[in-house]
């Protein structure tokens, strides 16, 4: 492939002028930026989903067009999305020509790396010899000699590499350009392809996507039983595993940023995993117990199961000592950790050194949501066994 690639690279080096090579991606995220997208990606999430929901239901949307153009146009990812095939193969190739020739670039660069470091080498062995012969040694002046010759060797190979990297720059370039020039041109007609796209499925069936995430399956009739305080903590539950649920949209974002950013521009971030490994440990803090309200907690139920359902209230009920131990040594614990944290103003031992006092306080409130979610669920068990009596 590279003997196939090299001649055009090199001639694009000698047409290309010296602008056109891909920019360097070398920011590091704000601190703050990184927070308030946490606070406020889910809520504007939800609103978008919110009207989604009560638009009418169509099978090609614009805002999803342009939501493609924007974070999968580099492979025409809303070409494929607007059954528009043949240009997406199109920006399928030049992304590929791309990726290739960022490959053959790294390489090029490590080559000239070490080429460079024979130049210096050769300057310095020129540099001794040059003293050997001010100083009239025996066989100085021939050993300065061959250490010009391969002074002067090692120059020429060092240019000859910094021109083979030069060339597949411009050649990446190129690529990067002819696929930001099919992308602004899309930017303006992606409007009049949404309307093409729904012309040609015209008549398809366009049905719901999920009609009922759970169907067939047996309620327990421990759900019925409810008042005011308990509907009051399972919305507070509920509420927040949903806000929370919006951060792994969040994650694509960011990792799809860190594919580009590292193979696309050659820029690898120092933020983009450190910053979703942080967020899915306080996604899985504060998500407890929304997890528990639905009861999807990893739990041994091959005997549960078979129990009747007063037999698992009380059986709940006995357990949840267990429970309510171990959720207040967390808080506890969480709070004792959050408040060390922010005592010192602890960072990661990072570059990026992000703040670990809002991580750590995450502990302390999904401890206290789990906590409240437990108190629910002993009162749903009482209040169900104590109707069951009464009645």
């Amino acid at each position: 492939m590279e003997s196939v690639l090299g001649p055009i690279a090199a001639g694009l080096h000698d047409i290309a002028p010296a602008w056109l090579v891909l920019p360097s991606l070398t920011f590091s995220l704000p601190h703050a930026l990184y927070w308030f997208g946490l606070l406020l990606f889910p809520p504007a999430a939800m609103v978008l989903t919110w009207r989604a929901a009560k638009a009418e239901t169509r099978r090609i949307s614009v805002p999803t067009a342009y939501l493609l153009w924007l974070w999968g146009g580099f492979a025409g990812l809303h070409r494929f999305y607007l059954s528009s095939r043949p240009v997406g193969l199109i920006y399928v190739a030049l992304f590929v020509l791309l990726l290739l020739g960022n490959g053959y670039t790294t390489d090029a660069r490590n080559v000239q790396s070490a080429f460079n470091n024979d130049v210096r080498m050769a300057e310095f062995m020129v540099t001794k010899h040059q003293k050997d012969v001010d100083r009239k040694r025996a066989g100085a002046e021939e050993r300065l000699a061959a250490a010009l010759v391969e002074r002067d060797s090692a120059i020429l190979r060092a240019a000859f590499a910094a021109r083979t990297q030069g060339e597949w720059r411009s050649f990446v370039g190129t690529a990067f350009v002819l696929i930001l020039l099919l992308l602004a041109v899309d930017a303006f007609r992606i409007p009049g392809l949404v309307r093409s796209c729904e012309q040609r499925e015209h008549g398809l069936a366009l049905g719901s996507e999920i009609d009922i995430m759970q169907r067939g399956t047996v309620p327990d009739e421990r759900e019925a039983v409810s008042n005011r305080t308990i509907r009051a903590i399972e919305r507070l539950s509920d509420s927040s595993g949903q806000f929370v649920a919006y951060w792994t949209v969040l994650a694509v974002f960011v990792y799809y940023f860190e594919v580009i950013a590292r193979y696309v521009f050659n820029s690898p971030t120092n933020w983009a995993h450190e910053a979703m490994f942080l967020m899915f440990g306080m996604q899985y803090l504060l998500s407890g117990a929304c997890t528990l309200r639905d009861g999807k907690h990893v739990r041994v139920d091959v005997i549960y199961n078979k129990l009747s359902t007063p037999t698992r209230a009380r059986l709940d009920i006995a357990t949840s000592v267990v429970f309510f131990i171990f959720m207040l040594t967390l808080i506890v614990t969480g709070f004792l950790f959050a408040r060390d944290a922010f005592d010192v103003l602890e960072v990661s031992f990072t570059e990026w050194a992000i703040q670990y006092w809002p991580v750590k306080f995450t502990i302390l409130i999904g401890g206290i949501l789990m906590l409240l979610q437990g108190f629910a669920a002993l009162m749903r068990n009482a209040l169900y066994l104590s109707t069951r009596q009464a009645g």
